[in-house]
């Protein structure tokens, strides 16, 4: 399938003859010797990206960097000098006004920094709002966003007013009126700068588990570092108006592109970033139930270890053994593993960070599929070697 946005060599200069300065770029020259030399404002510099159907794709960037003028430049809110932008393997630089308002209205939802909530609207008739500039009838509009406001969380808060509500709240609202249009791409500028610290990671938590549930392709624009790096399937960063990296998570912590991104990411703490499945190790040795206490006791001899994961025979986890617990059995002549096998392993998903690992009291610790399925397994050593050698490399 083709991405679900693809942007090609876009250019956005703000001022008279802004095709000079796209010269100028293509010359070599940065946004600060341009605007010397010719007044013309460098926004956004040759970008080029993709974004796949239902990855949540975040740009970041300090101040200037150009973040939000590239947004905006997506769905043509501020038209670029140059390039092409792809929705749908539509060419929307080439819509008329009126194919661009029908294009936006059914492709997508933007969430705003300043909630952009109306005073004088309840709850409910704000989350309408996008609903009845299209013309919905009243009711299907209003049973959309009763359905929205409960997706967000904010449902028996139908008739309440911004005014009384908390900043997170009001968020979700902002989040409800976008999801309302039921969009295929969310378009978010920023969407939790102005909310406290405690209420911002609740929301991060609140669009990740969101995500889980309706896959829309979003596109986040933010400044802040742990931000991009929590929420993010991929990450772009920007310097000056230009793309200077574009990676994964991990991909930007453990292999900076430039020195700009070096410096960026020097002070993460990588335990919260790497994940379980890029440091577990293969489990060489499983036994199985029907193995008996001898079986198993070989298999641990042979790689030298005191316990051994118990597995079905699709590689499900069962729990474990020791092999002070074999040794008894064979003793007794108990032909089954079974009375031994301790079911308390702990486990985590490939995709969880390593500080997730690090809570667990207990090692080894089982990393596990969806359906339980054994993937790997994690002892502490490798989790410190493994934060060593990337913060080393």
């Amino acid at each position: 399938m083709p991405p679900q946005i693809k942007v090609e060599n876009v250019y956005k200069v703000f001022g008279r003859d802004a095709g000079r300065a796209v010269r100028m770029i293509e010359e070599g020259l940065g946004k600060e010797e341009i605007m010397q030399k010719t007044r013309l404002a460098v926004g956004v510099s040759d970008a080029s990206f993709e974004v796949e159907k239902g990855e949540l794709l975040v740009v970041m960037g300090l101040s200037g960097s150009g973040k939000s003028t590239l947004l905006r430049c997506i769905n043509r809110l501020i038209e670029p000098t140059a390039g092409k932008i792809y929705i749908d393997d539509v060419d929307i630089t080439q819509l008329s006004e009126k194919e661009l308002l029908a294009l936006r209205a059914k492709k997508f939802g933007m969430v705003f920094q300043r909630f952009a909530l109306l005073p004088h609207r309840t709850v409910l008739q704000n989350t309408e709002f996008g609903l009845e500039i299209q013309r919905v009838p009243v009711a299907e509009r209003e049973q959309k966003a009763r359905n929205a406001l409960e997706l967000v969380g904010l449902k028996g808060w139908e008739d309440n007013y911004p005014e009384q509500l908390s900043g997170g709240m009001q968020q979700r609202v902002g989040l409800a009126r976008a999801l309302a249009i039921d969009p295929d791409i969310l378009l978010m500028d920023e969407a939790f700068s102005a909310l406290d610290p405690l209420i911002r990671r609740e929301m991060q938590d609140e669009l990740l588990a969101l995500q889980s549930r309706v896959h829309k392709t979003i596109l986040f624009i933010t400044h802040d570092l742990d931000e991009a790096l929590k929420i993010g399937d991929r990450i772009v960063m920007m310097k000056d108006g230009r793309i200077v990296q574009i990676g994964t998570p991990e991909e930007i912590l453990t292999e900076p592109a430039t020195p700009y991104v070096e410096k960026f990411v020097e002070d993460v703490n990588l335990a919260k970033v790497l994940t379980a499945g890029s440091i577990m190790h293969k489990a060489s040795a499983v036994t199985f139930p029907k193995d008996g206490p001898k079986t198993a006791l070989h298999k641990m001899k042979e790689i030298g270890i005191s316990n051994i994961l118990v597995v079905d025979t699709d590689r499900r986890l069962i729990g474990q053994v020791s092999a002070d617990g074999a040794i008894q059995l064979a003793r007794k002549n108990v032909p089954s593993l079974e009375s031994i096998i301790q079911r308390d392993v702990p486990t985590v998903h490939p995709e969880e960070r390593i500080n997730e690992v690090f809570a667990e009291e207990k090692f080894p610790v089982a990393v596990v599929d969806e359906k339980n399925r054994l993937k790997g397994l994690i002892i502490r050593g490798a989790v410190l070697a493994a934060l060593a050698e990337k913060r080393s490399s």
